[in-house]
């Protein structure tokens, strides 16, 4: 339509998500009647950080209520990676979840496993914290955008997500492709766990959690590069393939000790 607003961000979704007025429009997915269905209680039960369902067009594509604010795309800009900014991501996931515990489970709902928690869990997660999917206003985030992958797990699982995504948990190159500038990753992870509220037995957790993400760092890619999808292969041959996850697995394995001791 001539009104529709481009909004730019996403791999997935790259060049397909735009602006209508007061809502969003978006390719929908298996999963989104299951996810609206949880966006929506999630909203009657009083929580304002994340999308609310419209509906599915007759077109197939779901639509939701813009969200007014910033969003940050690579190169990430100095203000969404400040500790402030940050802090207000852990607090804004921590009522998510927290509200999704008052929330029955749904038994005929169904959900993606791509980036499930393995184990499950009883609370809704995101899995796909990243700063192309908050909303900003002044500096504090304020909504969660892309449910694509929801699905209930552990609090640390999603937290484990979120702060590999935005501490970020990665080497200097490749966290600076992306405009990344150098931080103090141990402090930022256990700021992160501050402010979400994690004690220690959860933090440990967390920490595991990080372990078993890094191993299998590069899955999710390598099974879209393998189904031929065009912008994932893109950004597969941008990292440098396997050896880029394969590398992070090593310099994990060094630094991971300085995080253990941040978050005691």
């Amino acid at each position: 339509m001539d009104d529709d607003e481009l909004l730019s961000g996403g791999v997935a979704n790259a060049g397909a998500v735009v602006r209508r007025g007061n809502h969003v429009v978006r390719p929908s997915n298996p999963h989104s009647t299951s996810i609206h269905r949880m966006l929506l209680r999630l909203a009657e039960r009083g929580f304002t950080g994340a999308s609310v369902p419209v509906g599915i067009d007759s077109d197939g594509r779901e639509r939701l209520v813009f969200i007014p604010g910033d969003v940050a795309i690579p190169p990430y800009p100095a203000w969404v990676q400040t500790d402030a900014a940050l802090g207000s991501i852990a607090r804004l996931l921590r009522r998510m979840h927290d509200t999704s515990t008052t929330v029955a489970p749904d038994p005929d709902a169904t959900w993606s496993a791509e980036m499930a928690d393995p184990a499950g869990g009883d609370v809704f997660c995101h899995n796909d914290v990243c700063l192309e999917n908050v909303v900003f206003r002044d500096g504090e985030a304020v909504g969660l955008l892309d449910f694509d992958f929801a699905a209930p797990g552990r609090r640390e699982f999603d937290v484990a997500s979120f702060a590999r995504m935005c501490v970020p948990i990665d080497e200097d190159e490749p966290a600076s492709r992306l405009g990344w500038t150098t931080a103090d990753r141990p402090a930022r992870l256990r700021l992160v766990c501050d402010e979400y509220g994690l004690e220690a037995p959860a933090r440990a957790q967390m920490l595991a959690c990080l372990d078993e993400s890094i191993a299998r760092g590069g899955e999710f890619v390598r099974r879209r590069v393998e189904a031929g999808e065009a912008a994932f292969i893109a950004m597969w041959d941008a990292l440098g393939g396997q050896e880029r996850f394969d590398r992070r697995r090593r310099w994990w394995a060094e630094a991971r000790a300085d995080c253990e001791t941040a978050l005691r």
